[in-house]
């Protein structure tokens, strides 16, 4: 459809220091795609245009249980779907793709990410949230927790390799067997699929082969900053949850981490992965990250789903992380809440997908960086929690509390 003055520019606000002597604009926001079914992964195609993917709104298929929300069923339709925003014409150009969702649209899983290879064929990954036997036999559809090359002349797919099954056959973290492929990342011919449910990193050849295990992020324990007054014990267990997925400068792979249920504030890291496979703390002190991206000169861009997820704080952050460890606020609130992806564009702007976790009301809001922007305070800012992230959690399962309220990602 044609975007009536959707180029308008949404909001330009100003940030203060911590000191609260200086104030200087930070960042000018633009909306550029509204009314998207829980949007989620971004990525420029090799026709300039941005392609999003949206998670659809479900339908009144066969169910499962919710992940996330206590006695409440997330249920099938096909109304997943990737959408191109180019020359102010949002339109979808591949429908028809597989969703489960409560029963109001809202967390969504479905279509989750998409990418380009070097002769510019788009790649899909078709997340699941649940048990991959649940997806053979209650809701009999297979394409979900799939690697997928879709064609969008024909409005069709093609299934690669089955990611759900890695999980179902292998279960690597030894934990909840439950896969939800969230970030997708194509390097030379190989994919690497972070697997948000699974709590691992994937890497597959672009024609199916090799599937294998790239790295596992186990379990860690963290003080317990969230029940202080219960009889939960002072420190608490919680899980990794990878989500996005990026190359750096060095080579190495970077993977960003949401962190499980109960989300703590200031505990989601950024691992570095080098020749040796090994894991190491590349930064940490973020909140639910949920995407990174490095621009052309080394600058790592990290997005947090939500300031407080677990509080309700929807306030979505952009922070730049200088090659010398230096972090910079882009851009948080106002305009951004329950981010979900992230693309830098070749305009030095930053598009972000906002609004995840609903139907009809996902947004994409581009970012102009201001030449003087605002150095992050001490505090830590946080983003994201979202249905899907958190689903190997069965902890969450014995709240009450909705998953809209307890954001997690799909």
């Amino acid at each position: 459809m044609k975007l009536k003055k959707l180029a308008f520019t949404l909001l330009t606000f100003c940030l203060t220091f911590a000191s609260g002597t200086k104030t200087v604009e930070a960042a000018t926001l633009t909306l550029v795609a509204t009314g998207l079914d829980n949007p989620r992964g971004l990525n420029f195609g090799p026709d300039g245009a941005l392609y999003v993917t949206e998670s659809g709104r479900g339908g009144n298929g066969p169910c499962i249980p919710s992940p996330s929300v206590q006695f409440a069923n997330i249920c099938y339709g096909p109304t997943g779907a990737v959408t191109r925003i180019q020359n102010g014409i949002q339109e979808r150009v591949l429908t028809g793709l597989p969703s489960v969702a409560l029963p109001d649209g809202s967390e969504a899983n479905g279509p989750q990410d998409i990418a380009f290879d070097s002769t510019g064929k788009p790649y899909l990954i078709i997340g699941f949230a649940g048990d991959p036997a649940r997806r053979d036999t209650v809701i009999n559809v297979p394409d979900f927790g799939r690697l997928s090359a879709p064609d969008f002349q024909t409005n069709s797919w093609t299934n690669i390799t089955d990611l759900a099954m890695y999980e179902l056959l292998n279960n690597p973290d030894k934990g909840d067997v439950i896969s939800n492929v969230y970030g997708l990342l194509i390097q030379d011919n190989t994919a690497f699929i972070a697997d948000a449910g699974a709590n691992d990193v994937l890497r597959v050849g672009l024609d199916g082969s090799n599937l294998a295990l790239q790295n596992v992020f186990s379990r860690r324990l963290t003080n317990n900053a969230i029940f202080p007054d219960s009889n939960v014990p002072s420190t608490i267990e919680i899980q990794s949850v990878p989500t996005g997925v990026a190359i750096g400068s060095d080579g190495a792979l970077y993977v960003s981490e949401f962190t499980g249920y109960p989300y703590p504030e200031g505990e989601a890291r950024i691992y570095r992965i080098g020749a040796d496979n090994q894991p190491t703390i590349y930064a940490d002190g973020f909140t639910s990250l949920v995407d990174l991206a490095f621009d052309t000169q080394g600058n790592l861009f990290a997005l947090e789903y939500a300031k407080s997820p677990y509080r309700g704080n929807p306030d979505a952050t952009v922070i730049r992380v200088a090659p010398d460890g230096t972090r910079t606020i882009i851009a948080s609130g106002n305009g951004l809440s329950y981010a979900t992806a992230m693309a830098l564009g070749s305009d030095n702007a930053i598009y972000v997908s906002t609004n995840g976790g609903t139907a009809g009301e996902g947004q994409v809001i581009r970012i102009d960086q201001a030449t003087e922007s605002v150095p992050e305070p001490s505090s830590v800012l946080g983003v994201l929690a979202f249905n899907a992230l958190v689903v190997g959690w069965r902890q969450k399962r014995k709240r009450k509390q909705r998953a809209d309220e307890i954001p997690s990602r799909n």
